[in-house]
């Protein structure tokens, strides 16, 4: 299997960071445009364990659209093959806290699709 093959990377560099300006932005559309649209994906956030794409779609519609700035570091994007890919990163909005990202990327017809997610905040260790 080829690990990290450079044109992959840049693919999966430029769906991650499609999904953090609409994040930050609060395009639900593109949001949920860049979920695999399946039962099967799954996204665990700080609060919520969601199962399905019904329900990431339901919990993006429903979710207040303040407080969604944040700036990135340590992002680590690890391709595996030409079709599956990792993206890691951490995040702040609060100081004192530390957030934390995992998303599993996955080549499909209509593109580079999240097929599952984690998010998480901790106290900062620094």
């Amino acid at each position: 299997m080829d690990i990290d093959l450079p044109d992959v990377v840049a693919e999966v560099r430029a769906a991650f960071e499609r999904y953090e300006r609409a994040l930050v932005s609060n395009d639900v559309g593109e949001l949920d445009a860049l979920f695999w649209d399946d039962a099967r994906t799954i996204r665990y956030g700080g609060a919520e364990n969601l199962y399905g794409i019904a329900a990431i779609r339901a919990f993006r519609a429903a979710r207040a659209p303040a407080g969604l700035e944040r700036t990135l570091e340590g992002t680590v994007i690890t391709t595996y093959g030409r079709d599956m890919a990792v993206a890691s990163t951490l995040f702040r909005r609060t100081a004192g806290r530390i957030g934390r990202q995992m998303q599993t990327w996955m080549r499909t017809p209509e593109g580079w699709k999240v097929a599952a997610a984690h998010v998480s905040v901790i106290d900062d260790p620094l």
